[in-house]
């Protein structure tokens, strides 16, 4: 048989015993794949194999808390918690719903989704902490620290679950898009206590599909079902690791998770500012973990996904995804990025091309910069004239990095005095626009550029 769900060298924890008995979880969980993928999907089938995987995970379990309690295992009674949640909420809600929906299609994803997701997280995360003492409380850091411990430990997170190098991008991340995301959201919170600690994760969709996709097996240049079960499960294997490291978490409990879209993220964020936001390049995609404590949540931010509602919710937001994705290609638009620090330029130049392009808007020359990192434009109108960093130190900048040195940038400015078109003649820009210009003229010059734009990359 084929392994769809591919057992990986850095699933191996050196215990003999443990790593035996996850190998048999990975073969069963195939043999479940293989039903599925040859149609044969039948109550009989499924029942079996989730009566096989229910019994072998329990005896699992039980061999495991014998081995941590064995070499004193300080986290043993946590460690035993994530044991008896999965066994007497996870795999019950999973059986109802399978039995409730005569093993439908959806459900049975959803089973193999969460199995999979779980198995993954739980081996490379919970079970891994069990031999590899790699993340340990925070006491008595100063919050600069405390940033930068986080920044190790997420780093290390990223390694172990993904067998990713990621480079920190930004350590204030500020909700920009970075190619299309799936955005899940945890809220934790604790009896009696009506402050909550809410976490947003970021996965860039590229990386998701070469990760957790690839490991389950899934040859897919989308997300599917499945792999959307998948990733909530291992998700929050991620974000209980880091929780761990925090001294004043002790008590907490996941509340709810949710799927938010861009909107429903930027709306969490702007609430209330991250304690800590990061931006991670893997190499196979961005990621980004936002962490904001504690307040109140205002209703209504996202679809929480209970047992009962996930499969259907999941189902509904791929619909709205695919949707918006066949708009977006649809569209097809040029990119142009407009930096200027007075409002009035930004909003007056984006409301003028905004129906033939994509217009995106940075107030300075450093967030400029980090704009055309994250999404990389056809072209950037840059004002001449700005504080602290002006046009040309900006374009200096820009032409430094390789990626990003061809990049046309047209001067936007009120400058027309032969002395600053001289300072800037080496670094190449494309043009000057004066703002004075009539608008319509403005227009015109950037349309005509743009068309030149398409010619070139056509031939």
């Amino acid at each position: 048989m084929e392994e769809r769900f591919e057992w990986r060298e850095e699933f191996e924890l050196g215990v003999a015993s443990i790593d035996k008995d996850h190998k048999q979880l990975f073969k069963i969980i195939n043999r479940l794949f293989a039903v599925q993928a040859e149609g044969k999907s039948s109550q009989w089938a499924c029942q079996e194999g989730l009566k096989f995987f229910k019994a072998h995970a329990l005896t699992h379990f039980a061999d495991e808390e014998k081995y941590m309690a064995s070499i004193r295992y300080s986290g043993l009674e946590q460690h035993r918690l994530i044991h008896r949640t999965f066994r007497n909420q996870t795999l019950p809600a999973l059986e109802r719903e399978l039995e409730e929906t005569e093993y439908s299609q959806e459900a049975v994803d959803h089973f193999l989704g969460v199995c999979a997701g779980w198995l993954i997280g739980h081996t490379l995360t919970e079970d891994r902490a069990i031999v590899q003492n790699q993340l340990g409380q925070w006491t008595g850091l100063l919050p600069g620290e405390e940033r930068e411990a986080m920044k190790k430990v997420i780093v290390q997170l990223v390694f172990d679950m993904f067998r990713l190098e990621s480079q920190v991008v930004s350590d204030i991340y500020a909700g920009e898009r970075f190619g299309t995301g799936v955005y899940y959201h945890l809220v934790y919170g604790k009896a009696g206590d009506d402050k909550k600690l809410e976490i947003v994760l970021i996965f860039e969709e590229q990386l998701l599909i070469k990760t957790v996709g690839k490991i389950m097996g899934i040859q897919t240049n989308r997300l599917d079902n499945m792999l959307i079960h998948a990733v909530r499960y291992t998700a929050r294997q991620f974000s209980d690791r880091v929780l761990e490291c925090f001294p004043s978490m002790e008590g907490y409990h996941l509340e709810e998770d949710d799927l938010l879209t861009h909107k429903q993220f930027r709306k969490v964020i702007e609430k209330e500012t991250p304690q800590v936001s990061l931006l991670l390049n893997t190499g196979a995609g961005y990621f980004a973990y936002c962490t904001i404590a504690p307040h109140l949540l205002e209703e209504g931010i996202g679809t929480p996904l209970s047992n009962d509602n996930a499969v259907a919710e999941v189902e509904k937001y791929l619909a709205r995804r695919k949707a918006k994705e066949e708009s977006i290609r649809e569209a097809h638009k040029q990119k142009i990025l407009v930096v200027d620090d007075s409002a009035t330029i930004r909003q007056g130049m984006k409301q003028m091309l905004e129906k033939e392009y994509l217009v995106s808007v940075a107030e300075s020359g450093v967030a400029a910069i980090r704009a055309i990192t994250l999404n990389p434009p056809d072209l950037v109108l840059l004002d001449y004239e700005m504080p602290v960093c002006d046009g040309r130190q900006t374009l200096e900048m820009l032409r430094s990095e390789e990626a990003f040195a061809n990049i046309p940038v047209i001067f936007l400015t009120g400058r027309r005095d032969p002395e600053s078109m001289i300072k800037v003649m080496p670094l190449n820009p494309s043009g000057y626009l004066l703002k004075n210009s009539k608008p319509g003229d403005i227009k015109k010059e950037i349309d005509t550029f743009m068309q030149k734009l398409r010619e070139k990359e056509e031939k």
